[in-house]
């Protein structure tokens, strides 16, 4: 597959796209009523209840694709998470991710970026697909960092990477929620998945 010409990340380029970001109106309310539901209504995880809500309604709007969403509810909430969410402890991603359902071990990975993201957007940015592909393309074409695509699946080591991205780039001016959607944006505009 032939690498798209995506300029190169600047300051200015991040403006544009957080700018598209917030003309984009079921994306930017959908990240609105998730903010209200995550940091207003449910911050804590000390509750089943609290959690399955959230749960269920990040595998909604994300499409995240759990069949089983209770288990994992519980996993959370078995986990005893509030500390690590405000302390920014991403070993916490990992652990989250790696739920049983009927016996079998599973790893929402993406899911669980997605859920700590949305308790502390600053300290956990997300991944899927379409920023595994960016980091990836700016690697190969910039050489910012090496890693290997099963570190991007390791989020220590994901959000390192994202940490020397921003760097590497120069755009301290812009938090971690801010590069999240640029690269994530640029992901859907230059590798978009064919179905």
């Amino acid at each position: 597959m032939n690498s798209p010409n995506i300029p190169s990340p600047t300051d200015k380029e991040v403006e544009i796209y957080l700018e598209k970001w917030n003309s984009l109106e079921n994306y930017r309310l959908q990240e609105s009523s998730l903010d209200k539901l995550f940091l207003k209504t449910y911050p804590e995880n000390a509750h089943i209840d609290d959690i399955l809500v959230k749960c269920v309604t990040l595998n909604d709007f994300y499409r995240t694709n759990i069949f089983k969403i209770f288990p994992v509810a519980k996993h959370i909430l078995s986990l005893d998470v509030d500390e690590r969410l405000r302390d920014g402890d991403p070993s916490l991603v990992n652990e989250t991710a790696r739920v049983k359902i009927s016996g079998k071990s599973k790893k929402f990975y993406s899911f669980a970026t997605k859920y700590c993201s949305h308790h502390s957007p600053n300290d956990y940015p997300i991944y899927d697909y379409d920023v595994e592909r960016v980091l990836v393309h700016f690697k190969k074409n910039d050489n910012f960092y090496q890693f290997t695509n099963a570190d991007l699946r390791d989020y220590v080591k994901f959000k390192e990477i994202i940490l020397v991205f921003q760097e590497f780039y120069n755009l301290q001016c812009f938090n971690l929620k801010q590069v999240d959607q640029y690269i994530w944006q640029l992901g859907k505009e230059y590798f978009p998945k064919s179905y």
